[in-house]
């Protein structure tokens, strides 16, 4: 019933080696200190909300509010919520809208059905996607661009009466 652990052939075929690439889901869950898991079996009906980062791997159903933390949705993971977070990841199946600060990251084996708003997007190859895209500026470019048309136009505005004032003096 019960095996030996100095059994040397058990011990090395049963041993689990790390991920040698560095894109796997479990180097991502390894850089996070402090994650929630919703597992495989878990199924969620209703508002989840909270203050640290969540890996789906279950099913939700409702809303999911986790304003500046990252919502994963792993491989086995089906969600039919709306969706506010800093980032979301999609590597499983993602109906509904999703609001982000940052960005949101489909993944190949990944499927997003509804509207996206966010600063950045990025859908890999083999995912799928359907709905609608809103790119929001960040405040950091909004306030860029505001200095650069603002300080065109009052440059503009001395310059044509000072061409219209020289144009009149040749014409006199």
């Amino acid at each position: 019933m019960w095996q030996t652990l100095d059994n040397s052939k058990d011990k090395n075929a049963s041993s689990p080696q790390p991920a040698s690439n560095p894109n796997s889901l479990a180097s991502q869950l390894r850089t996070t200190a402090e994650q929630a898991t919703i597992g495989r079996s878990l199924v969620i009906k209703g508002e989840v909300s909270g203050s640290e980062p969540l890996f789906i791997d279950g099913r939700v159903e409702g809303t999911i509010n986790l304003h500046d933390n990252r919502v994963t949705i792993g491989r086995n993971g089906s969600v039919q919520a709306n969706v506010t977070a800093k980032e979301v990841v999609v590597m499983g199946k993602l109906h509904c809208n999703v609001n982000v600060s940052d960005r949101v990251d489909i993944r190949a084996e990944g499927a997003l059905t509804g509207d996206v708003m966010a600063h950045r997007l990025s859908i890999e190859d083999g995912a799928f996607f359907k709905g609608s895209v809103d790119l929001k500026k960040s405040e950091q470019k909004i306030n860029s661009d505001a200095a650069k048309n603002a300080k065109p136009e009052p440059a503009q505005s001395h310059s044509q009466p000072q061409a219209l004032s020289t144009a009149a003096g040749k014409l006199n």
